[in-house]
């Protein structure tokens, strides 16, 4: 799961190349979008090919985080990608929200990290008993940053 911050663009792929979507969006907050339709986007192109740079610059750092994400999968322990992946939502959560809470199923973040729903509670678990965090429905709670932060380093 990835939060957009205003301005932000998500949908680019389908949009560039007519094809399917390659993920489902959802909101979770009430929010103004604007929906484009490729054969306005693709004839604005032909007519402001300055823009081209601006796009191929937020396609690759899309793909440099695509490729991050998949190295962690590939590389680390669960423990490790899923600290990373709570770190990183609770970075990118939108404004108006504590930065230490995110909110994410157990099902979605076994999704994101690589693993089962059941792999991910187990591991939620041993936090929480720990104190490192904190669960409570579907909202989880860093409640030790700095102990999530040395779980990325091993």
């Amino acid at each position: 799961m990835r939060s957009f911050n205003p301005g932000e663009v998500f949908g680019e792929i389908a949009l560039l190349d007519g094809k399917e979507r390659t993920a489902d969006a959802r909101a979770m907050t009430d929010c103004d979008l604007a929906v484009l339709e490729r054969r306005d986007v693709m004839e604005f192109l032909e007519r402001q090919p300055n823009a081209w740079p601006r796009l191929v610059e937020v396609l690759g750092g899309r793909l440099r985080a695509s490729d991050l994400q998949m190295a962690e999968l590939a590389m680390q322990p669960l423990p490790v990608r899923l600290a990373k992946v709570l770190l990183r939502m609770a970075h990118s959560e939108t404004l108006g929200r504590p930065a230490d809470k995110v909110e994410v199923s157990q099902r979605e973040l076994g999704n994101i990290v690589g693993a089962a729903r059941e792999n991910v509670n187990k591991c939620l678990s041993k936090w929480q008993r720990s104190g490192c965090v904190r669960v409570e429905g579907t909202w989880i709670t860093i409640s030790d940053r700095a102990m999530l932060e040395q779980t990325t380093e091993q």
